[in-house]
């Protein structure tokens, strides 16, 4: 990796990330799955080593950097076959909410815990009938006297077993329109009324998927994030008033880190596959030296190293401080390296032929993954609709 792209900090973390990855690997990935566990042993030396707070606030433990970093944690796990989904959330999700708007109570309670693995965070924002229409997010959150009743259902929500408390969005209503306004909610795990139930997945992951149930969940004031009503001009301190710039300030984070797990995913898949074609030798020469086998395992390669800029363009942006820049390029850095791992793991498994479809050569089970990453956190024709009405200026047709 060149320096011009990547300090020596940067290319310092990368190699001591891929070390670790490499101590663990796909088969210990796997043997998790099967015991149907999650990967404690390798979050917990993550946390120890300071990947998984390396984009938190230093005066919280966290390493002061960004998604930059973070997203070069999660890329060399899961080019090492042992990416973990909960850095999407935990740390990159939650804990840039609530850094960047939380109150100075939630911070010390929350960001100490995320930066060094010993708390876990789950976010909730799909539900069964506002899946990529954030607008039809029907969980809502009344007052009575000082606290709040949170009422509604979520699914699709990563983690939750694991996780010490859930960020869900939900909406409470503007005192002055009477309009519904996107709010956020720290929901300790075992709140009364906040129940959950595991979706049956054919995904071969540790990472178990729920459906939540919130029965007028009882939450005191200061779950809100960013605590009360925000002052008229001051949305930016968090609050009431702040939902919509939260929300945001997570989903970015969330794209950028999906794409730096696609492109982990499709580099695992690529190797495996490299590695086959030149040892494997069914006439003279290894199949690699044949062009039918080479070319489609050099596009794939060309295809992920190209997401990998837009993601370190996407990262890049959003470290300085440009939301709308790298809401742009987030979106397309998520696009690319989803339609490039998908690409390369397919090509990969083709390449092994028969033996592609083996527990031994762990590649089939990862045609189901590579899809996740086509489909969440938001689909890529939304992303189409996203960049030709944003960038392009096209007219909407809904």
């Amino acid at each position: 990796m060149s320096a011009v792209l990547e300090t020596e900090e940067q290319q310092a973390l990368r190699a001591a990330v891929a070390a670790l990855g490499k101590r663990y690997g796909r088969d210990y990935m796997m043997s998790v799955v099967r015991d149907g566990a999650h990967p404690r042993e390798l979050w917990a030396e993550a946390a120890k080593l300071g990947y998984l707070g390396v984009n938190l606030p230093q005066e919280y433990g966290g390493g002061d950097s960004g998604m930059a970093e973070l997203s070069i944690v999660l890329e060399e796990l899961g080019a090492a076959g042992c990416p973990l989904l909960m850095m999407v959330v935990s740390p990159a999700i939650c804990g840039t909410v609530i850094a960047r708007f939380g109150t100075d109570t939630q911070k010390q309670q929350w960001l100490p815990g995320l930066a060094d693995g010993s708390l876990t965070m789950a976010f909730g924002i799909t539900e069964p009938d506002a899946g990529s229409n954030s607008h039809r997010i029907t969980t809502t959150a009344r007052r009575d006297g000082e606290d709040w009743l949170l009422t509604g259902r979520k699914v699709f929500v990563s983690g939750v077993d694991i996780a010490d408390a859930t960020l869900i969005v939900g909406r409470t209503e503007d005192a002055r329109t009477g309009r519904l306004k996107p709010c956020l909610f720290i929901v300790p795990r075992d709140a009364p009324g906040f129940r959950r139930s595991q979706i049956d997945m054919e995904l071969q992951a540790p990472e178990k998927q729920f459906e939540l149930v919130l029965d007028d969940v009882r939450l005191p004031s200061d779950a809100l994030v960013g605590g009360g009503t925000s002052r008229s001009g001051e949305a930016e301190s968090g609050g009431e008033d702040a939902g919509l710039l939260q929300l945001f300030a997570g989903l970015n984070p969330e794209r950028i880190m999906t794409a730096a797990f696609a492109i982990g995913m499709g580099r695992y898949a690529l190797g495996r596959a490299v590695e086959y074609a030149q040892t494997r030798q069914v006439w003279k020469e290894p199949i690699g030296s044949h062009q039918a086998i080479a070319h489609p395992l050099a596009q794939a390669h060309i295809e992920l190293e190209l997401a990998r800029l837009m993601m370190q363009k996407a990262a890049r942006l959003y470290d300085e401080g440009d939301d709308i820049g790298a809401g742009e390029a987030a979106n397309m850095a998520k696009y690319a390296a989803g339609e490039a791992c998908v690409k390369a793991v397919d090509q990969a498994v083709h390449t092994l032929g028969g033996n592609g479809l083996t527990r031994e050569y762990g590649l089939a089970s990862l045609i189901t993954a590579a899809r996740v990453a086509r489909i969440a956190p938001v689909s890529r024709e939304m992303i189409l609709n996203y960049v030709s009405h944003q960038s392009l200026g096209l007219p909407k047709s809904y």
